[in-house]
């Protein structure tokens, strides 16, 4: 079968092509009455579009940055007029949602899905839950507890603010082109407890310093950031995988009490 829209590969695009996944996807999120706005990142052949904007109590948005999936959504779907806005989320301003909490969800290219995260995480605070589909190695990932060889630098960061569960995993040949990866299906969301207990950048800074030399102890990879006047930082005969974000939240309050 083919798309209504013919897929790009410069934008990384692998249409999906299943209304059961797209089922399973789009009942994923809880609708819990923390958010009344949901924003489709990415909703291309509107594949997910149809079953989400008809939600009842639901503000439906939709940013896509190829025009030929805003005008085919709009030639669609005429009540959307207006809410599929052609734009770059990595890039765009929000102001649109205003200061209201929003959902995220998309099935997201694969090879922005990580920068998708991250801007994510600079509205956490307004982003409730996110469910998105992700290269499943990526998936995986991000879901990866303490001590596996999948935890990194983002599984950190996007587990010190949210609760991560993977999903169910999707196979190459219900998208328009089939990827060469298997696919998975995540979903965030915010802890009750979300905000981090140090500053914000001192917790990024030892994270990122700390797995930027993963192989190393954390009394080798953080001596740029030890202050020979104090105590050593604790954990340092571990390894930065091995740690739980409050344990780098810790490490980060120590170092803020030396300023």
């Amino acid at each position: 079968m083919s798309s209504p829209v013919k897929p790009l590969k410069a934008l990384g695009q692998h249409f999906l092509n299943s209304r059961e996944i797209a089922e399973r996807i789009a009942s994923s999120l809880s609708f819990n009455g923390a958010y009344h706005q949901v924003l489709e990142i990415g909703p291309g052949t509107g594949v997910l579009t149809g079953l989400l904007f008809q939600h009842p109590g639901i503000s439906y948005y939709g940013m896509d940055v190829d025009e030929r999936s805003v005008a085919y959504l709009e030639a669609n779907y005429p009540e959307l007029k207006g809410k599929i806005i052609l734009d770059d989320f990595l890039k765009a301003d929000l102001g649109f949602l205003g200061n209201a909490p929003f959902a995220a969800i998309g099935n997201f290219p694969y090879n922005i899905s990580s920068q998708i995260l991250f801007r994510v995480l600079d509205y956490y605070e307004r982003i409730p839950e996110v469910v998105g589909m992700f290269q499943k190695e990526v998936a995986e990932r991000i879901a990866s507890p303490p001590g596996s060889r999948d935890y990194g630098i983002l599984s950190v960061f996007l587990q010190a603010h949210y609760d991560i569960e993977y999903l169910f995993s999707v196979p190459p040949e219900v998208f328009i082109p089939p990827p060469k990866v298997q696919s998975g299906v995540i979903r965030l969301q915010l802890k009750e407890d979300h905000q981090l207990q140090c500053r914000p950048e001192t917790f990024r800074r030892v994270v990122k310093t700390g797995f930027n030399q993963r192989r190393k102890t954390l009394r080798n990879s953080l001596k740029s950031i030890q202050n020979p006047d104090f105590a050593p930082l604790p954990y340092g005969d571990l390894r930065p995988e091995q740690l739980h974000f409050s344990q780098f939240v810790e490490m980060a309050r120590i170092i803020d009490s030396w300023k």
